[in-house]
């Protein structure tokens, strides 16, 4: 059994709000962490035709007179968040309802419009390394890391990434593009997240993409925001603040989990990971995505952002706590060197910077910090 930060989060919050939701990729652990975390609660799953049709015809009478309901897939039923509302309003009773369900926009649009000010929002990804090292789950080298991924089938019950994720892209598309969003060329969204894959890391270029999978623009910028609703893609921002228009501006594309993006890749092996074109960018993808998921985890939704100038000074991934940032360097080799810090150093120079710490991750297993710019060498097993 894997661990989940989250537990702690929902447990809090339930005792705040009326109702909690938990969304995030299918399989990502949200049905496991409801039920764990509320045992005595009533578990109804919307995707059983039995219980779709009672919870529709009779709402009323399975919503009330329990201590707390878990609904599951809610998204099948929208009809139901009104019924939830009314009687989150009428009862008042902390933690009454626990709502779950993969991130679309059907299921966050009727929370915004129905639930607003009743509902505390958690976000549910695949384990972070933390949570996979605490659970003896994580693997020592970052390549086979990389190709196993975080999904908690993966971790632990041993399915080969091989069979894992060519059926879980299947199953997404599947259900969720064609049966939810109303794609009809399926084969040509597979075709899209693949084009995607090979852009992992990259400033995002929506002409290009376009013209590759041979949709214009607009369908693409819809296409991602698929990806981005269903948790499977985020975006890193140009950071813009106080500096001039020799700034980069156009954003970074990731994937939440790197098992998924080998699979895309056609990486069949982790041992093929060092060997691939793109080892540098599933490196980063790794250590971006671990970053932004233990935000979310831990409660917290922060906007990650990335540095780049047309001259090609860079920093890989900025965040800011109390508007001060923190800027940090992602290295793939396992040995440090001195010039992996010049990135670093050119941003530390740069005027009016007030920098709350720099950090540099790298692929090797010590930790230490250099005394000449203070920046912290951390371990990508540390971070």
């Amino acid at each position: 059994m894997i661990e989940r930060t989250l537990t702690r989060i929902i447990e809090e919050k339930s005792r705040l709000f009326p109702i909690v939701s938990i969304t995030g990729p299918r399989q990502s652990g949200k049905t496991t962490l409801s039920k764990l975390t509320f045992p005595d609660y009533a578990y109804y799953n919307l995707e059983a035709p039995d219980t779709f049709e009672k919870l529709t015809n009779d709402p009323r009478t399975f919503l009330l007179g329990k201590k707390g309901i878990i609904l599951d897939e809610i998204q099948k039923a929208p009809e139901l968040f009104s019924f939830i509302q009314v009687i989150s309003d009428e009862q008042n009773v902390p933690g009454q309802f626990i709502l779950s369900g993969p991130q679309n926009f059907l299921l966050q649009s009727k929370i915004n419009q129905t639930l607003a000010g009743r509902v505390y929002n958690a976000s549910l990804l695949p384990p972070d390394l933390s949570e996979s090292i605490a659970s003896m789950a994580a693997c020592e080298d970052p390549n086979k890391q990389i190709f196993q991924g975080f999904y908690p089938r993966v971790l632990s019950q041993g399915i080969p990434p091989t069979d894992y994720y060519p059926s879980y892209i299947q199953t997404y598309v599947e259900r969720d593009v064609r049966d939810v969003l109303r794609i009809g060329n399926l084969a040509q969204f597979q075709r899209f997240m693949k084009v995607l894959a090979g852009r992992a890391g990259k400033l995002l270029n929506l002409t290009a993409i376009g013209n590759e999978v041979g949709i214009d623009h607009k369908t693409v910028s819809a296409w991602l925001s698929i990806l981005e609703a269903s948790y499977l893609v985020f975006f890193l921002q140009p950071y813009e603040r106080n500096y001039n228009k020799r700034v980069v501006k156009t954003p970074k594309l990731y994937f939440y989990d790197t098992g998924l993006l080998c699979s895309l890749l056609g990486i069949e092996t982790p041992e093929s990971v060092s060997q691939h074109w793109a080892k540098g960018e599933l490196f980063e993808n790794l250590i971006i995505a671990n970053i932004q998921k233990r935000f979310l985890h831990s409660g917290r939704k922060v906007q990650l952002y990335f540095w780049r100038d047309q001259a090609g000074h860079e920093v890989d991934c900025i965040y800011e706590t109390n508007g001060i940032p923190t800027a940090i360097e992602i290295k793939s080799s396992a040995t440090f060197r001195q010039d992996f810090l010049k990135g670093l150093k050119y941003f530390q120079a740069l005027p009016d910077q007030n920098l709350e710490r720099l950090k540099l991750i790298y692929a090797g297993n010590e930790n230490w910090i250099d005394m000449k710019t203070g920046c912290e060498i951390q371990s990508w097993l540390s971070h």
